[in-house]
């Protein structure tokens, strides 16, 4: 993964980990539940995100490099694993 890639999604993870703590503050203060669950909400659209970015990276290099040399039997393991974990 490109260097910027990096870097973008570890910004997003760190935001993600401030929502989590906010999240945290959130229920020890016996928050209103809409509250909560509108910020889980948020946190779990986050992790989206940056799944889709790892999976559109690991699509355009790993996936497409394995073709390349030939094995196509791996990368169309890889992809069918994780187009089956994105659909729980």
């Amino acid at each position: 993964m490109e260097e910027t890639d990096n870097t973008k999604l570890l910004r997003r993870l760190s935001i993600i980990e401030g929502q989590v703590r906010g999240l945290r503050d959130l229920i020890s203060k016996g928050s209103y539940c809409i509250d909560v669950i509108t910020q889980t909400s948020a946190v779990k659209q986050a992790l989206a995100n940056v799944e889709d970015i790892l999976l559109e990276n690991h699509l355009s290099t790993c996936a497409l490099n394995q073709i390349k040399k030939g094995n196509e039997k791996q990368a169309i393991d890889e992809i069918i694993k994780v187009y089956k974990l994105k659909r729980r």
